[in-house]
């Protein structure tokens, strides 16, 4: 199941995002500033998402039943699928319209130069940097302690949907606020209001990346994504150290969550064996693997005449 850490990034998150989204919808208004509306509706979506995320976890914990043998852990990856489409549609879809409007109306948009404007936009963009940036900085910290690999290959390998979302959110927000301070500078400098429209477009882009990206990494958990090669490496050296085995293979792992993995695998015991003493073995193979991984729930073995690993 997701962890507590992922509920602190979460709320982390949240608590961040509503704050930042007000701000936002303020100095937009005060401002028009396209750019300053698209990252509001963005802190908006990531707020949302918070909420959908937290439920999910609720879900994943749901116990084991008739019509759910295994559990519900694959709850929090269908839940981090529907936040990847929210981004998708409210996030990047949204930007990229209002950039496009503003971009076909740049000519008849009026920049209020007044001292009072800029304070609006340059203070909420800067104190937006300082919550994002914090709560970034509270899920990266959380996701590290079960991840100490390089950035690139925690997030493609990691199967903690929920803290991904929060740190892919996070992150494209803070560049997110990075493009819109260079778009409304720009904009101020030049006394053009097409680079305010160009802001909001890239954030558009920005954010479908984010929600492709997401979406993928999400599916092929929904679809069974099997355990890392670390886990079935440990996994091959358990049964590799038992002389009681002639064989074994067939190997086979998925995640049913975060922290819940299924294994199933065919095994070959020695003729000489008998039964009586082939279950004690059996059962100490199990209580091996849970001892070496707890992530590992299920466990499967099934008796076969294979001889080579």
């Amino acid at each position: 199941m997701a962890t507590e850490g992922s509920k602190l990034a979460i709320f982390a998150s949240m608590a961040a995002n509503l704050g930042i989204a007000v701000m936002k919808f303020i100095a937009s208004f005060f401002t028009g500033s396209s750019a300053m509306l698209s990252e509001g509706i963005h802190s908006l979506v990531d707020t949302s998402n918070g909420i959908l995320l937290l439920w999910g976890i609720k879900k994943s914990k749901i116990r084991p039943d008739k019509q759910h043998p295994f559990g519900h852990g694959k709850e929090i990856y269908f839940w981090s699928f529907v936040v990847a489409i929210f981004i998708f549609a409210l996030g990047g879809g949204v930007a990229l319209y209002e950039g496009i409007k503003h971009l076909m109306a740049a000519n008849e948009v009026h920049i209020d130069h007044s001292s009072k404007m800029k304070w609006w936009n340059y203070g909420v963009l800067i104190g937006s940097l300082l919550f994002e940036g914090a709560s970034l900085w509270v899920g990266w910290k959380e996701f590290r302690k079960k991840q100490p690999t390089g950035f690139i290959t925690a997030m493609t390998k990691s199967k903690d949907a929920a803290t991904v979302a929060v740190i892919i959110e996070n992150g494209a927000a803070v560049i997110g606020l990075l493009i819109a301070l260079v778009g409304i500078s720009l904009t101020y400098y030049f006394n053009n209001p097409v680079f305010d429209a160009w802001a909001s477009i890239l954030i558009g882009v920005l954010l479908t990346v984010v929600a492709v990206f997401m979406a993928v990494e999400t599916k092929h958990l929904l679809i069974g994504e099997s355990a890392d090669q670390t886990d079935l490496q440990e996994i091959h050296n358990i049964l590799k150290s038992y002389s009681e085995l002639e064989g074994y293979g067939n190997i086979k792992t998925m995640h049913l969550g975060p922290d819940d993995i299924l294994l199933g695998a065919n095994i070959n015991f020695k003729d000489h064996l008998t039964v009586a003493q082939i279950e004690p073995v059996i059962k100490d193979i199990k209580n091996k693997i849970v001892q070496n991984n707890p992530r590992i729930k299920h466990i499967f073995i099934e008796t076969d005449s294979i001889k080579n690993t």
